[in-house]
């Protein structure tokens, strides 16, 4: 067992509590503080759950014993604070998305790269078993050579059930930036980077209304697209089409399906860890499903313990990489930048694949 590696949480919001359950999960992470906007709030999560509450952010980023920032602020903040912990000397790992456009996720790693320390992003689902079960079936050559694929994201938006919808219909918000880095990080571990996006964006409302508490009948402008279809096309060869949408009724239609020269793989929720993978039968009427080949219980704080190892084994590359998330960063603003020219765009950004992970991993493990 490595030695473990100390990690402090900046945002103390609805998302958090995810990440102080999960980070106290992993064997090779140590939670020792948390800071907020807020000082109660920190100090409220601190008590909780047994750790220390420093009295700003500058003094979480500034402490000593914080080798790994995980960085909970809202998608705004994520680039200008990762800055802030990189120019204090941590490794940043920030919740999705990495940035709010590719340039200022270019700058983010451009000086993690000047000063030789690590940055990760959210998500971190893929490392779940129902992902990692699905990628396992790819690599084993189970749907033979992967031709094209499909994701679908749609529903009615969040007015209706969010107790503060208002940011999902700003820039940075709206289906592509609130659930695209699921999908297209799904996209990229099981088929590899994307090479060029063409896409059609529109919005279906003007305004909406919140039906929700504490802001029920209250109107919000719409300021991003809230309905996007485009086509992926992958170095690989493969290709995909993706429909996110806050403009339709949910339908009952599959999450993520991979279409191979041999057979046919039925992906589950990116959004969550586990979930069903199912093959096309040899009859091609029907669909078995698959055992998990991975540990079934893992969960968020899963691409910070990866990254953790990291730190410690700096030849051994982590999964959630900002690399990773820089390019579906520039594959999500390339949707709406296609619609906006009428042309395909050919992406200036790629990563590595992410490795997969070995099937017999304790959940609480990642150290491979």
């Amino acid at each position: 067992m490595p030695r473990q590696v100390n990690v402090g949480i900046v945002g103390c919001g609805n998302i958090s509590d995810a990440y102080f359950i999960g980070s106290k999960k992993f064997d090779i992470l140590n939670l020792v503080a948390c800071a907020d906007l807020d000082p109660t709030r920190a100090q409220a999560k601190a008590a909780q759950y047994g750790i220390r509450a420093c009295a700003t952010v500058a003094d979480l980023l500034n402490d000593p014993e914080v080798e790994i920032v995980i960085n909970l602020t809202v998608p705004k903040a994520h680039a200008d604070v990762n800055i802030a912990a990189l120019n204090a000397g941590k490794h940043a790992y920030c919740e999705k998305p990495f940035a709010l456009n590719s340039a200022d996720g270019a700058a983010v790693l451009a000086l993690a790269k000047s000063k030789n320390l690590l940055v990760g992003s959210a998500p971190d689902t893929f490392l779940g078993s129902g992902i990692q079960t699905a990628r396992k079936a790819v690599d084993d050559g189970l749907i033979g050579r992967p031709v094209a694929a499909l994701g679908f994201m749609m529903c009615r938006g969040h007015e209706s059930w969010h107790p503060s919808p208002q940011f999902y219909y700003q820039k940075g918000g709206g289906p592509m930036f609130d659930m695209g880095p699921y999908y297209l990080t799904a996209f990229v571990n099981l088929l590899g980077p994307v090479k060029r996006v063409g896409g059609s964006t529109s919005s279906a409302f003007a305004d909406r209304l919140i039906t929700s508490q504490p802001f029920n009948g209250t109107r919000i402008p719409v300021e991003t697209p809230t309905h996007l279809t485009g086509t992926l096309d992958f170095v690989s060869g493969a290709t995909a089409t993706l429909v996110m949408s806050f403009d339709t009724w949910t339908y009952p239609l599959p999450n993520i399906v991979l279409f191979g020269t041999d057979s046919t793989l039925e992906v589950p929720d990116p959004n969550n860890f586990s979930g069903p993978v199912r093959l096309r039968s040899a009859d091609g009427k029907t669909f078995d499903e698959l055992p998990h080949a991975h540990a079934s219980d893992r969960s968020r704080g899963a691409g910070v313990a990866d990254m953790a190892y990291s730190v410690i084994r700096r030849a051994r590359p982590h999964r959630a990489s900002g690399e990773l998330a820089e390019h579906v960063v520039e594959i999500m603003e390339s949707f709406d930048q296609s619609s906006a020219t009428g042309r395909h765009v050919t992406l200036t950004t790629t990563c590595e694949r992410p490795a997969a992970l070995p099937a017999d991993l304790p959940s609480n493990v990642l150290d491979a």
